[in-house]
């Protein structure tokens, strides 16, 4: 499905996990709703534009095994964070001394986020350290051996950016509701990814990114809300769907009777909500075209790459194959990260990520449906240049990657 995408063909793209990539068709209801705004802007933003994101946002939810009343619409994931996290610091919900209990493998804005809060707060997040290879059997019991009577928020990525683990959170989150420990759970990566249903995890907070694996127009994401904690949560700017008398030229009509979550988070006055409009489209594009047999044939190929590079290179991998979807970290030789990207960017044509965690160095592949067999070949064969022997896994020591390698999630 190469051609129903708008991706450069004179470039091998496997890096879908970054900012991902949206189908023709996706654009172009995208382009529509623009324009259908330009027709009329004050009709389209000032009286239509709650009940069109409600609607969009019931087909999310059905997707999504949640509520529409529970789901608001942000521009990425990492604004879905920092609503939580920020939120909790201005209603003194954290306090000096309370911790937040995060992974050693979570995205580095949020972590800049916690740190943030931290700061401010003089709570302090705490890091259970999961090694590689990752063992998903002994993920729960690490994770929560880090707990302790000062244990406030539990943090965890769905899925990691830097080295594409699928964590088992299911448990965790059922042992942090027991233990009255919030959870905020960073899904940048999952939706379109892997199977989700929001309600019947039950995280306090749940937020992902629809432009990514949904294939959804950039700028379209979600931030999922337990009912219990819609009062909590503060939008980031506060404008018109917090103020007491909503009457008058400045009213909008169609907000009357919403939910206080919803007021707060999308009555935000002039902005292109078109992304998330488009996000249904995004959904029914993926239902014609057998998304689950696309999601196993990318896996399925994902693994055959990671197998190939392995035998090359002679470094093991740094999971099973049950614990990464569509993308995967193609453990590979120590070298310097950028020059590294560079030239596979420059001297191969192929767009993908070269990531770095704990001195080990990885180029972290996204197979996507538009991607084909001769994409990856080209991507095997350039390292095989590149790394032109057997290195064995003493490849992987020694100097410590460049820290400055371009980072493998947009926000």
């Amino acid at each position: 499905m190469k051609n129903l995408f708008l991706l450069d063909p004179t470039q091998v793209f496997l890096n879908h996990g970054s900012f991902g990539a949206c189908p023709a068709e996706v654009f172009d209801h995208y382009h529509q709703w623009q324009r259908e705004m330009e027709r009329n802007p004050v009709d389209f933003l000032g009286r239509r534009s709650g009940t069109l994101l409600t609607e969009a946002r019931a087909v999310l939810a059905q997707y999504l095994g949640a509520q529409t009343q529970d789901l608001v619409c942000v521009p990425n994931a990492t604004t879905g964070v920092n609503t939580v996290a920020r939120s909790l610091a201005s209603e003194h919900t954290l306090v000096p001394g309370d911790e937040i209990l995060t992974t050693n493998h979570e995205y580095g804005a949020c972590e800049a986020t916690w740190d943030w809060v931290c700061q401010h707060t003089g709570a302090r997040m705490v890091r259970a350290e999961i090694p590689l290879p990752f063992c998903a059997a002994e993920f729960t019991e690490r994770v929560w051996a880090g707990v302790s009577p000062r244990t406030r928020v539990l943090f965890l990525s769905h899925i990691t950016s830097g080295t594409a683990l699928i964590f088992p959170i299911a448990e965790l989150v059922q042992r942090a509701r027991a233990a009255g420990i919030l959870t905020l759970i960073d899904g940048a990566h999952a939706p379109g990814h892997i199977p989700l249903n929001l309600d019947t995890l039950g995280a306090d907070f749940y937020t992902g990114n629809c432009h990514k694996w949904l294939c959804a127009p950039k700028g379209s994401a979600f931030l999922h809300v337990r009912r219990e904690h819609h009062a909590l949560l503060h939008a980031p700017v506060i404008s018109w769907g917090y103020a007491a008398d909503t009457s008058g030229t400045q009213g909008n009509a169609a907000y009357t009777g919403t939910t206080l979550l919803e007021r707060h988070m999308q009555w935000q006055g002039t902005r292109d909500i078109a992304a998330f409009l488009a996000v249904p489209a995004a959904i029914a594009f993926q239902a014609r075209h057998h998304w689950p047999q696309v999601q196993r044939r990318c896996h399925c190929i994902a693994a055959e790459t990671l197998a190939r590079l392995s035998a090359h290179t002679g470094l093991e991998p740094i999971c099973g194959d049950a614990d990464f979807g569509q993308m995967v970290a193609l453990p590979v030789p120590t070298m310097d990260a950028t020059q590294l990207g560079r030239r596979l960017q420059q001297g191969f044509g192929i767009e993908i990520p070269v990531t770095t965690h704990q001195g080990r160095l990885f180029v972290r592949i996204s197979v996507q449906g538009y991607n084909t067999q001769g994409d990856v070949d080209a991507l095997v064969q350039a390292l095989q240049t590149i790394y032109p022997a057997q290195c064995g896994s003493a490849g992987n020591s020694g100097s410590t990657p460049n820290q400055s390698a371009s980072t493998a999630r947009s926000i």
